[in-house]
């Protein structure tokens, strides 16, 4: 039987366009409890129109002797050399929060463990690792240095090795969450006592624009709770420097989304929202590409609203 959006509890999703089947696979953290308790692993369900869904398959079962038993998070599936893999967030006692490679022949899994353990720093505090190939065909990570070691969250930047398999030197900075005006400190009890403002960073995926240019998306919280936001690397490359947008593109409880392209070649974006556990479902929006951007297609489809939106969303 045919699912509906609205009837899959999923957080963080990830749709990836596989256009030989003709269909759309929809990952995500898919536990009933992603917070705590042992884990099962991570579920996708195949449309061929993002509305009706079939599933859900089992993309990963953790082997047996697997180092991680709870909070699985944002799985998200890249093509690539012939293969595909997932880069997901994987936590255990004594060994801190990580994102490790899975590997797999078919979009859909099985998934296997693919680099030994988590490719981010080990004594660091990471999440949410995504894959970006670069213009030169080198592979890279960026991933988020997470709040709860260094207060304000940055996005980090990785040289891949060209398996997948490891990564290759050292992190590099490419910005802090408070650097973006829209985003505000977290304001919650865990984190009244703590020294410094806190800040998030959530949910990093890159888009190369039909002009050359490179945009991110990222989530932390702004005005209205739970929202997503665009950098742009004033390079064109990965290394930056990074400029924040002013406003977000998402702005009201719901994020950790990404930008698909439809079989038809047009752009949607998915989020989570609410942000509220057992509540968090996958939307999507049409999308429209400018020349240093993205924007979200206004509901009447007018390009005079269209402009306006642009406009409005780019005043610094």
């Amino acid at each position: 039987m045919a699912l509906r959006l609205d009837q899959i509890q999923i957080r963080d999703p990830f749709v990836l366009t596989h256009r030989a089947s003709g269909s759309y696979l929809l990952f995500g953290s898919t536990d009933k409890n992603i917070w705590s308790g042992q884990a099962t692993g991570f579920d996708c369900y195949r449309s061929s129109d993002l509305v009706a869904w079939e599933g859900p398959l089992e993309a990963f079962r953790p082997p047996r002797g697997f180092w991680s038993q709870e909070q699985y998070w944002a799985p998200e599936v890249h093509e690539y050399q012939g293969r595909y893999f997932m880069f997901a967030t994987f936590i255990a006692p004594g060994t801190l929060r990580g994102t490790q490679i899975l590997a797999a022949e078919k979009p859909e899994g099985p998934y296997a463990p693919w680099s030994e353990g988590p490719v981010t720093p080990g004594n660091w505090q990471c999440l949410d690792g995504t894959l970006h190939v670069d213009g030169e065909g080198a592979p890279w990570m960026v991933f988020c240095h997470e709040w709860k070691q260094v207060h304000d969250g940055t996005m980090m930047a990785q040289r891949l090795s060209p398996d997948l398999r490891e990564a290759v030197g050292v992190p590099i900075f490419l910005f802090s969450a408070s650097e973006a005006p829209w985003s505000r400190a977290l304001d919650v009890p865990s984190v009244k006592d703590r020294e410094f403002p806190v800040y998030v960073t959530d949910g990093p995926f890159l888009f190369p624009l039909s002009s050359g240019r490179l945009i991110m998306l990222w989530s932390s919280f702004g005005d209205h709770g739970y929202a997503m936001g665009i950098a742009r690397s004033e390079s064109g490359t990965i290394l930056g420097p990074w400029t924040q947008e002013s406003e977000p593109l998402w702005s009201t409880d719901g994020g950790h989304g990404m930008i698909g392209r439809r079989l038809d070649g047009s752009l949607f974006l998915t989020l989570h929202q609410p942000n509220k556990t057992p509540d968090e479902r996958a939307a999507f929006f049409p999308l429209l590409e400018r020349e240093e951007t993205v924007v979200l297609a206004p509901a009447d489809g007018s390009e005079d609203a269209r402009v306006d939106s642009y406009s409005r969303r780019n005043k610094y």
